[in-house]
């Protein structure tokens, strides 16, 4: 079975964004103080880290099990990172990880895009 050109874009472009994501991570301030104990900034670093292995797998599960609810989710996703990524840039302006995070989703909007047009059209079951 050949994979239409929309859904390889798609898949391409979500997972160069998840790859962003990851380097986004890993270059955030891990730095302990009052606000955040070093326990915190663990849990919250393992949390990031199994969200961008979910999204891999329900990329994978759209793009090559052609599972269209796998895409809603992954809309939804962008939906949820676009609205928290608004006030972290409305208050500490672009740095490094957000500019990353905000590539990160043009990416994934881009990507998006892709799966619901073109030779796409019909490849996800609903």
């Amino acid at each position: 079975m050949t994979v239409p050109k929309n859904v390889l874009w798609f898949e391409v472009l979500l997972y160069l964004s998840l790859t962003l994501d990851s380097v986004s991570v890993a270059f955030r301030d891990r730095t302990p103080n009052d606000n955040m104990t070093e326990l915190a900034i663990i849990v919250g670093t393992v949390m990031a880290g199994g969200m961008i292995l979910l999204l891999l797998y329900f990329v994978y599960l759209a793009a090559r099990h052609r599972m269209g609810w796998a895409r809603w989710v992954l809309v939804a996703a962008l939906v949820l990172s676009v609205i928290s990524l608004v006030p972290v840039i409305g208050q500490r302006g672009i740095e490094f990880d957000s500019g990353i995070e905000a590539i990160s989703c043009a990416l994934t909007a881009m990507g998006l895009y892709y799966s619901f047009t073109g030779d796409a059209v019909g490849w996800f079951d609903a």
